[in-house]
């Protein structure tokens, strides 16, 4: 059976690479006799998958050596609580809204602080980001946090905001799970960032957070053991089980994305396939993108029919030529094509030729 090409938000496409690589050592990782699955987390053999998914992740990203890497599990969803159990100190915190998880990010807060609304995308239906000059940050802020990329909206920062040039002391918190990797990250702008592995770096159940080290050690006292930064990072990501087979996969992807080239080689093919779709879409009289041009995301590209009584009918030839997922988020509705790392050029060339297939067909 040949491999569709599969556009899924997430858990999105692999690369075929690593998934060849993974099935071949299922059973036997390195004549060990034991699979990856099965070793303990604390063995020799599963210690040494770790470090060097943790030394190739922090050289891919070129995070600084004053940034703790942990490797932890809940999801995006669940760092939206454990950020403020640890960074908040019970004050006040500062959200800037441009789509739906942003706002889940901000709704979650307030359970443990003060959340505020410092700016909000929301009156244009999140179609653009609100310039940071009109950010209304408070001066006892304890962070402030941006989605890096809208995966639902399809907004993505091509910059990250200086705050420092706002005149604010905050550290900027940063959930980049649908964009980690596919683009540099200026640390010197970022107090952490996080996300969930399984739209960029592997599957689900491995987050990612990226914290630098004199934010860690502030955990509000009810903050959960597992979750509270210092113990995780005291112990190297060990202190609970964590989550091993998804540490081994994004440990092939990083090497993966080493081989062929790292992140400025793969942000480059991001630009070139992303520019190919928008292109299409932009000079179709049947389909439309609604995002401000100047932060269309590179990973998530929704648009609509101009005529949606035809989207089954859309949906049914793209499945029929193994272009899957391209149905868009159920709040949003439309169509929404994710073209992450592994979605290879070829993938979104078969999408923009069956684009405008289709569109000639119902001319």
């Amino acid at each position: 059976m040949s491999r569709a090409f599969n556009f899924s938000a997430g858990p999105a496409v692999m690369p075929e690479e690593v998934l060849q690589q993974a099935a071949a050592e299922m059973l036997d990782w390195h004549g060990s006799g034991m699979s990856v699955m099965e070793m303990s987390h604390r063995g020799k053999e599963f210690i040494s998958i770790y470090e060097q998914a943790e030394s190739d992740l922090r050289e891919l990203l070129d995070v600084p050596a004053n940034f703790k890497i942990l490797f932890m599990q809940g999801g995006g969803l669940a760092e939206n609580a454990i950020i403020p159990l640890n960074l908040s100190q019970g004050g006040a915190v500062d959200f800037v809204l441009t789509g739906s998880w942003s706002q889940k990010s901000q709704k979650e807060a307030a359970k443990y602080a003060t959340s505020r609304v410092a700016a909000s995308a929301q009156a244009d239906g999140f179609t653009s980001l609100p310039q940071a000059a009109s950010w209304q940050i408070g001066p006892d802020s304890r962070y402030v946090h941006i989605c890096g990329n809208e995966t639902i909206h399809g907004v993505e920062f091509h910059e990250l905001p200086d705050l420092k040039a706002l005149g604010c002391d905050a550290p900027l918190v940063v959930d980049f799970s649908s964009h980690v990797a596919s683009r540099p990250v200026d640390w010197s702008r970022v107090g952490l960032a996080f996300g969930g592995a399984q739209k960029n770096l592997g599957p689900a159940g491995l987050t990612l957070v990226i914290v630098r080290e004199d934010l860690i050690g502030h955990a509000l006292p009810h903050c959960p053991s597992a979750f509270d930064y210092k113990l995780v990072a005291d112990n190297q990501s060990m202190y609970n089980t964590p989550p091993t087979y998804s540490i081994y996969i994004a440990g092939l992807v990083f090497q993966w994305l080493k081989k062929h080239g790292g992140i400025a080689a793969m942000e480059q093919r991001n630009i070139a396939k992303a520019q190919l779709l928008y292109d299409c879409l932009d000079n179709s009289a049947l389909y439309v993108n609604k995002v401000d041009k100047a932060c269309r995301s590179r990973m998530n590209v929704p648009f609509f029919l101009r005529d949606e009584s035809r989207n089954d009918a859309f949906l049914a030839g793209a499945k029929a030529r193994g272009l899957l997922q391209l149905k868009g988020h159920k709040s949003v509705g439309g169509m929404r094509a994710s073209i992450y790392n592994a979605m290879p050029l070829a993938g979104v060339q078969a999408l923009v030729d069956y684009l405008r297939e289709f569109e000639k067909t119902q001319a």
